[in-house]
């Protein structure tokens, strides 16, 4: 497993900073989810540390997309007492559903198996959504989409389609979508679930290469194992809890 450190020059001096000593990024406690009569989750507690790579992996129905939605702020959980949801040093569940899509667009981003892109709009345009609904400026956000396409090597895709894309290109363009407001946390469902394996593999190591420059955390829905066991921590969720 891999670890988030970065190195740090002080003089004549190399440091390695490990950025789970400085914060902690996410803080859930006694998390509960019902659907009708259903407890799809049962008391979930959660702590993950800044620029941590996290893993959550389990049967189908365990409950990991419905954290995942609930972590993310898509989803609020049922409160009971000492439900507790803090991400990026920020109180969710005290926050009206105005100010709680201005947090959303602000510090997180998503990235989903199927890129949900707007079949319309082009690379760069789909790109640019975050931050135009966030109020950026048009010619701010543009230059930062198109540095993001060149970085994730798709400086030669900026005006094509979705529908004129490879899967895996796609996924990239989703992948700087989810970055262009520089959030502090992503959470990625199954997001290599529909790549070959060859654009999986270069996927997981974008991740960990993004971690690694910006010290962002990263929060993975996964039934790729070998994802699973590359991540700081897997964590594996049984009938609505995380197993010890």
């Amino acid at each position: 497993m891999r670890k988030p450190f970065a190195q740090l020059s002080i003089g004549n001096y190399q440091l390695s900073i490990n950025f789970r000593f400085f914060a902690q990024m996410i803080h859930a406690t006694n998390i509960h989810k019902f659907y009708d009569q259903l407890e799809v989750l049962k008391g979930v507690d959660l702590h993950i540390e800044k620029g941590e790579i996290v893993s959550i992996v389990g049967a189908s129905g365990a409950g990991k997309t419905t954290l995942l939605q609930i972590l993310g702020t898509l989803d609020k959980p049922k409160t009971e007492n000492g439900t507790k949801l803090v991400v990026n040093g920020q109180d969710i569940l005290s926050m009206n559903d105005k100010l709680l899509s201005k947090f959303r667009n602000e510090n997180l981003g998503f990235i989903f198996q199927f890129h949900q892109l707007l079949p319309e709009f082009t690379a760069l345009e789909n790109i640019c959504i975050p931050a135009y609904i966030g109020g950026r400026s048009p010619s701010e956000t543009q230059t930062e989409a198109k540095r993001l396409l060149e970085y994730l090597g798709l400086s030669h895709r900026t005006s094509h389609k979705p529908g004129e894309l490879s899967g895996g290109e796609q996924q990239r363009v989703a992948v700087a979508r989810a970055l262009i407001n520089k959030p502090a946390v992503i959470f990625a469902d199954e997001p290599s679930g529909n790549l070959d394996t060859h654009s999986a593999e270069n996927l997981h190591k974008l991740f960990f290469k993004l971690r690694d420059e910006f010290g962002q955390t990263f929060v993975i829905v996964t039934h790729n194992e070998e994802l699973a066991e590359m991540a700081d921590r897997k964590l594996t969720m049984v009938d609505g809890l995380i197993a010890k």
